[in-house]
C-alpha cells in the first residue's frame, strides 16, 4: 500500500521524534527476562514499570497485559494505551536503561491524563525522566 507522501513525512527539525521503531522496542523473551531478574519495579493505579539497566540498553520498550486484563481485544487496548504513552513521551527519558510496562485492570477504565500521569510518576521514581 502506497501513501501520499504529504501523509507520511519526515520528523520536523527541532522536534521531538515520536516514532516507536523496531529497534526501539523489546521483542525477545530472554530481554524481558533479564528484565525482570533484575528487580527493580514500581508500581502505579494503572501500570508497574520494570527496569534494567545495562551498558548496552538504550531505552527500548516492551509492553505486556495478561490475562487478568480481560479477553484479547480489552489486553490489546491496554498494550496500546501504554505504547502510546510512552510514545508520546519518549523524549523526555534518558539513560542506558530498557523498560517494561505491565498494565493494570484500572487502565482500561482511566482516563488517558491519568495513564499519562501514571507513567511520568513512575519515570520520575525511576530516574529516567529528564
Amino acid at each position: 500500500m502506497v501513501l501520499p507522501a504529504d501523509i507520511v513525512k519526515d520528523p520536523v527539525p527541532g522536534e521531538p521524534d515520536c516514532r516507536l521503531r523496531r529497534h526501539q522496542r523489546l521483542r525477545s523473551n530472554s530481554d524481558f527476562q533479564e528484565t525482570y531478574a533484575q528487580g527493580k519495579s514500581w508500581a502505579a493505579r494503572t501500570m508497574v514499570l520494570w527496569l534494567h539497566k545495562a551498558p548496552d540498553a538504550s531505552l527500548r520498550l516492551g509492553v505486556v497485559s495478561s490475562r487478568v486484563i480481560g479477553k484479547a481485544v480489552q489486553r490489546n487496548r491496554a498494550r496500546r494505551r501504554l505504547r502510546e504513552a510512552w510514545r508520546l513521551n519518549r523524549y523526555r527519558f534518558h539513560g542506558n536503561v530498557d523498560v517494561v510496562l505491565v498494565a493494570r485492570r484500572n487502565i482500561l477504565t482511566a482516563k488517558w491524563e491519568d495513564v499519562t500521569i501514571d507513567l511520568m510518576w513512575l519515570a520520575r521514581r525511576a530516574g529516567i525522566l529528564t
